[in-house]
């Protein structure tokens, strides 16, 4: 049991080490985190939403933002889509499943947000029609997301993709971006900074 114990701690660390290696995915992070520290500056909000255990990692990374990361400091205004369970049985029972993340996005987002879409095949309906409500809305999309990207990749304004085929290690490696993100938007906004003083 050991043996596969380590087993796994290998495979999610290959798959970390791959984003590591990974320029073109280094930037589309790098890329978010400036996009994200923008719109924080001009009282603008991130949005997330995602299935299962990445509807956990959408209100994991809200709640980082909106409560704290590394330091005390003021909240960051962070949504996510998935903690309203009236909404959701509302939305589901009324229109669908398919429609609970885009139905909610129509009324509370607005022009200038992030929309982080979080899911490991890039292919859920509900983040895809969400993506659709937030595109008619002027709200940045991101799709954070493993395996090829799927459809959601290509309707993206910023894809992450990580590279693994694995659910858990996408998951994993989900949360490891969401906290770099995390503490780059409180570094940025709140501390030392992190872009301007450590690029390197």
């Amino acid at each position: 049991m050991k043996e596969y114990i380590k087993d796994q701690i290998k495979k999610s660390y290959e798959t970390k080490q791959a984003i590591y290696e990974n320029e073109e995915l280094l930037d589309a992070i790098e890329t978010l985190a400036k996009k994200c520290v923008e719109i924080y500056q001009t009282n603008k909000k991130t949005i997330l939403a995602g299935n299962g255990g990445s509807a956990a990692d959408a209100q994991h990374i809200a709640a980082e933002l909106v409560g704290r990361y590394g330091f005390d400091r003021a909240s960051i205004p962070s949504l996510a889509l998935t903690t309203d369970t009236s909404n959701l049985t509302a939305i589901g029972n009324d229109y669908g499943y398919e429609y609970i993340f885009s139905r909610q996005l129509e009324g509370m987002g607005q022009e200038g947000d992030i929309f982080i879409g979080i899911s490991t095949s890039g292919n859920s309906q509900n983040l895809i029609n969400a993506f659709e409500s937030a595109m008619k809305k002027k709200i940045f999309t991101v799709a954070l997301v493993g395996k090829d990207g799927g459809h959601m990749a290509k309707m993206a304004d910023l894809a992450i993709v990580v590279p693994s085929d694995s659910t858990p290690r996408i998951q994993e490696s989900h949360i490891l971006i969401g906290h770099i993100l995390c503490d780059i938007i409180e570094q940025e906004i709140f501390g030392d900074g992190i872009m301007t003083n450590r690029d390197a």
